[in-house]
């Protein structure tokens, strides 16, 4: 099976609200236009499509099939829909490539957060027997994940407050991000809380975007893209979805995934970590020692668009990559409540 790299990157700007529909269309024109541009590709270029997002975030059924405008279905197209973050997307169509079905894929995800009540969305995705019906939304969820493992010992507070200040200041260099201020651990230390023991900062903020992500045949990527980010693994586990029937201190799923990978040599890792805590977390499951630069993009503390934060991550680690800063770079994406399931995917640059 031939190598498939990613060979284009693109993001909508994270903001808190957008006028646009639900379907994401005026969201993805222009990452589409800039893609294109990129690669030097056009729509009849691409093999294979395909999308993430939430018909329950968006409010109607099937709106997957709405954000086809943006690619225009005449002539007809070869697309696909995972009701998930497009970073699961991103796997179907590397496996189409991988499998010699096409030579091209356009993977893209969009979600409107604004246009409902979020947090009462995401308690659809609990046991639908025993805890969706008490409505616990997924910040209140995170907040006991974080407070079991302050009085387990293995995490702080000042931990937290450590994380969100070198996230949020490095979202200062990301124009896509929506949190832009450097701070640093002391003051954010002094803000109140908003789910014991999260502070607002420890909370991803509800933001509005999309992402999109062209990918090739390891072949036809050298001719798209200076310095190809050949994708060397990707792995996704699954934890039970009984809270109770888990640690919630740990990710076994995204250490499995961790496991399957050879991830010596990493030097950069984009983490999608909606919570500060989880980002410590990952850092234990992956076995990510202080060489490895932690989400320079500043992540999804500073901006995260649901079911396209999980594609972003994997796009600004293989950005890394395209620009020469990074040989052997991480990225991760996680779906589902406090780490439930997780995609590791590791990519690397050829001289």
């Amino acid at each position: 099976m031939e190598d498939v790299a990613i060979a284009g990157f693109a993001q909508a700007p994270n903001v808190r609200e957008t006028p646009g529909t639900t379907n994401g269309v005026e969201m993805l024109v222009p990452i589409f236009a800039e893609v294109f541009a990129a690669t030097g590709l056009s729509k009849k270029d691409i093999g294979f499509w395909c999308s993430g997002s939430s018909d329950y975030l968006a409010g109607r059924a099937f709106s997957f099939i709405a954000a086809v405008d943006a690619i225009g279905a005449f002539p007809p197209i070869h697309e696909s829909h995972v009701e998930m973050d497009a970073a699961w997307a991103l796997y179907e169509a590397w496996l189409k490539i991988r499998m010699g079905e096409v030579d091209t894929a356009l993977v893209y995800g969009f979600g409107k957060s604004s246009a409902g009540q979020l947090r009462r969305v995401l308690s659809l995705q609990l046991d639908p027997y025993v805890v969706a019906p008490l409505w616990p939304d997924s910040v209140s969820i995170a907040g006991l994940q974080a407070r079991l493992g302050l009085e387990s010992g293995r995490w702080s507070e000042k931990d937290l407050a450590e994380v969100a200040a070198r996230s949020l200041t490095d979202a200062t260099s990301n124009p896509h991000a929506q949190r832009t201020r450097a701070v640093d651990a002391a003051e954010l230390l002094g803000m109140p809380c908003v789910a014991d023991p999260l502070r607002a900062h420890d909370i991803a903020p509800v933001t509005d975007g999309a992402a999109v992500i062209v990918l090739a045949s390891a072949g036809r990527a050298a001719d798209l893209v200076d310095r190809p980010a050949i994708i060397r693994g990707i792995e996704h586990r699954v934890d039970s979805p009984v809270l109770g029937a888990r640690d919630l201190t740990r990710s076994p799923s995204a250490g499995a995934a961790g496991r399957a990978l050879d991830l010596d040599g990493v030097e950069v890792a984009e983490l999608h970590t909606p919570f500060s805590h989880q980002e410590l977390i990952l850092r234990a499951e992956l076995g990510l020692g202080d060489d490895v630069r932690i989400t320079p993009s500043g992540g999804a503390l500073a901006g995260n668009p649901m079911f396209s934060a999980g594609l972003a991550r994997i796009g600004e680690a293989a950005r890394r990559i395209h620009d020469g800063s990074a040989r052997k770079a991480l990225a991760h994406a996680t779906s589902g409540p406090v780490l439930q399931q997780n995609l590791v995917a590791v990519m690397e640059g050829v001289n």
